[in-house]
């Protein structure tokens, strides 16, 4: 298969990630969000670099568990059966190592072992034994910490005896090939030259479990080299009792400070209002590192309405246990009934086994069945799915009952000094992330006040991490015309603030400045809503994930209203220059705004400006920009006459042309007649890639080719 074709239905971050040079972009973070495809993009990855001319052999590719490298084989061996990719674990890729000749002598003979090792089960109970032979009580070092190279001097002197012991026997845990593998790449560099001979491509998924170990063995087998290619979610690192260390994502941007990051935000799996919950979550971590996703899916899972109907996530609060199956019982007997769906479309989750074993029997005598898996050929059996979330990550069901949302079951008891105490609830707020991301439809949290826990009946606090019930806010009784001047006050003043703070935000942000003008973009729009009083709603969102934004975007809107600005930023969810009139740099926090996010300020009388739009698209300061192309508002939701400057331009620029169709914003602000609560809506229509229309119809005419076809799409919409 050619390298073009892997390509086909991959977004665009999805694409630059699979085309990443490492020439240009050095090594390569990607993040990526839940749902978002990062099996398939770290695959076809392989896939090209193997289409490209890369030799399969050369590239080695880590996992976590013997069942991911497996499946990740599979897909490879799909286009390429004889494939010699080396997909293994850590544990499986070290053992390969020390077993290997380098110069007539085994691997693991140059580290001291005297027979090959073998990874035994008795291992740990023959330590335990050892460590009180040598005088340490249990617990000083971990089995699995035996052979680590940051013990204080006392420690490894009575250590040693063990060392020789186990180097001797040849048997080993699974940690010990680790660090032995360490020990092998960063003292003996005949053997380091030898291996990164063999591999000139390293690739390593779930990047954020992996532990401080592992991260060795992966910078003494890179080198000083380039080609590192990551995936992971710091969201969904919910390993740290098994000693996976989150950190090694910033230590990634530290250690390699030229190399890319790629966000993958696009989310498959879950409807918008269960992504919105989700983003809710981590709202306050670094701006390096945050993501949000946006919903990929047009029309839900096999097109069954339930995901149509994008219900928000709900809170359940019950007295008791009984009451609390009660509700579940009877809502999965009536979503089968009037969704057609299966008993495996639902799914229970808690934090802990002992919970899991709970609701397993108490569904059972609520008469509903619950999946079990066959001990002779491992297949699961038709039921409701009850698992704890460690065991649910990267699953997913329609319906998601999220149970135990109370104080010391999620998240769960957090003990040690403050900052362990930290570290922990941190952790929980991920587990929790990963359960929330679990449903693809509807989310269900079950809070319950009274429950038995570890032996006796507890009254349960309400869980922190549960969404607050927001009730809309009562109508403003002010005359309309004070609600005006109370809005445009408002809004002048959060500018001006954050004009007035801008140094000390600069100092704090510095590099990571345009980062967070872009979230700041966001946050000000969705402030300019609540001022407004408008309910929007965003419609075919998914649509975005179709455009390349690594080139130019012409965002066409139809134009009622000022509040349509915020609205465009909302529904294409970045930050958009607009195409204004020169009078409007007078006001003075509004211009100092409109220059920051890209504005081109033209005179409209005079015409004849459009070279300042292609001047700025040349030093890059502007690739998006929006567009009215009736020229002014109008005065009501039907489109006025177009103009077809903006569509000539976008042939000049071979521009996507993304519409959006808006309805009710002047009802919002021109035409206001009260204070209450307006719904707008704001829908993403096809893209229409001009650079892909000049391939199939060569010369183009701007009125004939493009703007008729934007307006017919518009009107469709406004319908």
């Amino acid at each position: 298969m050619d390298a073009e074709s892997i390509l086909k239905g991959l977004n665009a971050d999805q694409r630059a990630a699979v085309l990443h040079d490492h020439r240009k972009g050095a090594q390569l973070l990607i993040l990526a969000g839940a749902g978002s495809g990062k099996t398939s993009v770290l695959t076809k990855r392989i896939q090209y670099r193997i289409a490209s001319g890369t030799a399969p052999e050369k590239i080695l590719a880590l996992t976590f568990t013997a069942k991911a490298a497996s499946e990740m084989r599979e897909r490879v061996q799909k286009l390429f059966p004889d494939a010699g990719v080396r997909l293994c674990t850590f544990h499986s890729l070290a053992l390969f190592i020390l077993r290997q000749k380098i110069g007539g002598r085994y691997a693991y003979e140059m580290v001291g072992f005297e027979k090959p090792p073998v990874p035994s089960e008795s291992a740990g109970r023959d330590y335990l034994e050892a460590l009180a032979r040598s005088g340490l009580a249990p617990g000083v070092v971990d089995r699995e910490m035996l052979f680590a190279d940051t013990h204080p001097r006392r420690i490894l002197a009575k250590l040693d005896g063990i060392r020789r012991e186990v180097l001797k026997s040849g048997s080993v845990v699974f940690e010990d090939l680790i660090y032995q593998t360490i020990n092998l790449l960063e003292t003996h560099a005949d053997a380091r030259n030898h291996f990164m001979e063999m591999w000139s491509e390293i690739m390593v998924d779930e990047y954020q479990d992996i532990n401080p170990s592992q991260y060795r063995l992966v910078r003494a087998l890179l080198g000083d080299r380039r080609e590192l290619f990551v995936v992971g979610d710091d969201d969904q690192a919910i390993y740290g009792f098994r000693g996976a260390d989150i950190g090694n994502i910033e230590r990634f941007c530290r250690d390699f400070s030229e190399s890319t990051l790629i966000r993958l935000e696009w989310n498959y799996r879950s409807t918008p209002s269960i992504l919105h919950l989700a983003n809710e979550i981590f709202v306050n971590k670094p701006l390096r590192l945050r993501k949000v996703l946006r919903a990929g899916n047009l029309k839900g899972s096999g097109g069954n309405p339930l995901f149509r109907e994008n219900r928000v996530p709900e809170v359940w609060v019950s007295d008791n246990p009984v009451e609390e199956i009660q509700k579940i019982s009877q809502t999965v007997r009536d979503l089968r009934m009037s969704y057609d769906l299966l008993w495996k479309n639902f799914a229970v989750l808690v934090r802990y086994n002992r919970q899991r074993l709970y609701y397993e029997e108490a569904l059972r005598e609520a008469g509903i069945p619950v999946a079990t898996e066959d001990e002779n050929d491992g297949a699961v059996e038709d039921g409701i799915h009850v698992e704890t979330v460690h065991a649910s990550k990267g699953l997913q069901y329609a319906v998601v009952f999220y149970a135990g949302l109370a104080e010391g079951l999620t998240p769960g008891e957090c003990t040690g000094t403050r900052r362990e105490r930290r570290k922990q609830l941190d952790e929980e707020r991920r587990l929790y992330y990963v359960g929330v991301t679990r449903a693809e439809a509807y989310l269900i949290l079950l809070y319950c006040k009274k429950r038995f826990w570890k032996g006796r009946l507890r009254n349960l606090k309400r869980s922190r991490f549960l969404p607050g019930n927001v009730e809309p806010s009562k109508n403003l009784k002010m005359p309309v015309l004070l609600f005006r001047i109370y809005v445009a006050a408002t809004v002048l003043a959060y500018m001006l603030v954050h004009i007035v703070l801008l140094p000390l935000i600069l100092l704090r942000y510095r590099g990571e400045f345009n980062t967070w003008f872009e979230k700041k973009i966001q946050l000000f729009s969705k402030f300019c809503m609540r001022r407004l009083r408008i309910d929007l709603s965003v419609e075919d969102q998914a649509m975005l994930g179709r455009v390349d934004w690594s080139r130019p975007v012409f965002v066409m809107a139809n134009h009622n209203s000022y509040s349509d600005i915020p609205v465009i930023f909302l529904a294409v969810e970045r930050t958009v220059g607009f195409i204004a009139k020169r009078e409007l740099q007078r006001i003075p926090f509004l211009n100092f705004w409109m220059h920051r996010i890209g504005c081109i300020f033209v005179n409209r009388k005079k015409g004849g400006d459009a070279h300042l739009i292609r001047e700025a698209m040349e030093r890059g300061k502007a690739p998006v920009l929006s567009i009215f192309p009736e020229g002014t508002r109008g005065k009501d939701d039907g489109l006025s006459p177009f103009k077809s400057g903006g569509f000539r331009l976008s042939i000049e620029s071979d521009a996507t042309i993304l519409p959006v169709a808006i309805k009710g914003t002047r009802y919002a602000w021109e035409n206001r007649k009260d204070t209450g609560r307006v719904k707008v809506t704001a829908r993403i229509l096809e893209p229409l890639d001009i650079r892909e229309l000049h391939k199939q119809k060569g010369e183009l005419e701007p009125r004939r080719d493009v703007m008729w076809v934007i307006r017919g799409r518009m009107e469709d919409a406004l319908r």
